[in-house]
């Protein structure tokens, strides 16, 4: 009877290792699951955070790119106006160099 309850115990232990063998693999098996998961979370976060600073970049730029923009019209107009105001005062005398080259032909 002693080497039948050696060999029950044997096997009883070759059961039990086998099932802490088995819960072993499950237990990996949903600890790489959940890895992926987290994994695929902090990488749409990073997405999320890129896209977030990406925007912010561009808003400044497109507000410094506006702003050097408005200062390249004001002066444009500036000189726009100056030419203008120059060539009023310059129409007098050629209207009259124009009609005297006419009138001496």
């Amino acid at each position: 009877m002693a080497r039948q309850e050696v060999l029950r115990s044997i096997k009883d232990a070759e059961e039990k290792a086998n099932q802490k063998l088995v819960k072993a693999q499950n237990d990996a098996s949903g600890i790489v699951s959940k890895s992926r998961t987290d994994a695929a979370e902090v990488i749409a976060n990073g997405k999320k955070d890129a896209e977030v600073a990406a925007q912010g970049i561009l808003g400044s730029a497109h507000t410094a790119a506006n702003k050097e923009a408005d200062k390249v019209r004001a002066k444009g107009e500036k000189d726009l106006d100056s030419i203008r105001s120059q060539s009023e005062k310059n129409r007098s005398a050629a209207i009259e160099a124009i009609l005297d080259n006419f009138t001496t032909e």
